[in-house]
């Protein structure tokens, strides 16, 4: 079953309020979106892998993530980037099981096979959003008051997901724990997404990341004795069952970049060592808000204040800018790395789909205007975002013309 935190007295509410999240179709969600706009997806060109020496790792995990960001942050990239910043940033390391790593650097081009000239030609364009008078009562006030950092926002509306009928059903089934202490969705039948602080601090590769395993929970009964066995003291909690990761792909707009800026990059892919059997998510180019059903995301992540339970939250998203989501859905340190998801409308099959649309990064305080709004943060799948992490999965740019 599914479950509000037992200290809630809303708990009969939360439910009611899953259930309905569940089950039944949003108004919002009837019809297709008015203006659907397909997103254009430019292609990666990759070279050759270039040897790098061995990592260290040497850093520590940093699961309680926080950043800050200023008007030129949030609005930086409307001014566009030169075909070599987008080369750079989307250039790739990636680190095998033996410690081993390359480096390799890709290209960018559009459909007739020309470099793509600026990145907001290739991006969604969003138009701008001025905070309402609701959302700046709940955010921070002036810099001259202390800054406390919320990841609660008000009364706290995550929900416990327990059960065999849960943990194994779609969308759930597709949240994993990472070992280092994160969380990862499943988006292929062998590949986890993951945000990228779980296994690199921006330096180096956190210690864990030597032997980076994958977590699969498997619900109590599963674990029970056979017939006719006693058992008189069955798990209550679902066991982990975990998998060695092959390889790790890492943007090289996430390493050694200011945090501010590789906020932007905070999304890892993750290669296991054999395929599982359970269904996956997705990718999509995240749209704007206003074109997901209901403005909402969801995401199921293993929040370090409940330990061994997987946690899912809803919330609308509250601002956008081209790289970042910004929201208050309830999250703790552990959360990082989920996969947030929204229901986009998929024009082929005419219907709305739960789609992978950003990964949950973490915490961040946006200045803009003398004002100081505090969010929790998920990294936004661009278009050339989405071309990269499509070509780590299928290693190839046939399946990564649309999403």
């Amino acid at each position: 079953m599914a479950t509000s935190h037992p200290n809630c007295p809303l708990a009969h509410l939360f439910t009611s309020l899953l259930a309905l999240q569940l089950c039944l179709p949003l108004s919002q969600a009837a019809l297709p979106p008015h203006h659907p706009h397909p997103a254009h997806v430019p292609s990666l060109v990759p070279h050759s892998p270039t040897p790098l020496a061995r990592s260290r790792f040497s850093a520590q995990t940093q699961l309680d993530f926080s950043t800050h960001c200023n008007s030129s942050c949030f609005h930086r990239a409307e001014q566009g980037a030169r075909p070599d910043e987008l080369s750079q940033k989307l250039a790739f390391e990636t680190l095998y099981s033996d410690g081993s790593r390359t480096l390799t650097a890709v290209d960018v081009e559009d459909d007739d096979g020309g470099e793509v000239e600026e990145w907001e030609d290739v991006n969604v364009r969003l138009p701008p959003r001025r905070p309402s008078k609701r959302r700046l009562k709940r955010q921070v006030g002036s810099g001259r008051h202390k800054r406390v950092r919320r990841q609660i926002y008000g009364a706290d509306g995550r929900f416990n997901i327990r059960g065999e009928n849960f943990l194994l059903d779609y969308p759930f089934s597709t949240a994993v724990r990472i070992s280092t202490g994160c969380t990862g969705v499943l988006v292929s039948n062998r590949h986890v997404l993951t945000a990228a602080h779980c296994v690199h601090d921006g330096k180096d590769y956190v210690k864990g990341a030597r032997k980076l395993r994958v977590g699969f929970l498997t619900p109590p009964y599963l674990n029970a004795t056979g017939p006719g066995q006693e058992n008189p003291d069955p798990p209550r909690k679902a066991l982990v069952r975990w998998v060695r990761v092959r390889r790790t792909r890492v943007p090289k707009g996430w390493i050694q970049g200011p945090q501010e800026v590789s906020m932007d990059f905070d999304y890892a892919l993750l290669e296991l060592r054999w395929p599982h059997r359970r269904p996956f998510m997705r990718l999509a180019v995240a749209p704007s808000a206003d074109d997901l059903a209901g403005k909402r995301i969801h995401f199921s992540g293993f929040d370090s204040d409940r330990p061994g339970e997987l946690v899912y939250r809803f919330c609308p998203v509250e601002d956008e800018s081209n790289d970042l989501i910004y929201q208050h859905c309830d999250a703790r340190p552990g959360a990082s790395g989920s996969g947030v998801y929204g229901r986009v409308w998929d024009s082929t099959l005419e219907r709305w789909e739960r789609k992978v649309i950003g990964v949950f990064s973490g915490h961040q305080w946006l200045e803009i205007d003398g004002e100081n709004r505090d969010y929790n943060v998920a990294v936004r799948f661009t278009p050339l975002k989405f071309a990269q992490i499509c070509y780590w999965v299928h290693g190839n740019q046939l399946d990564c013309s649309h999403d």
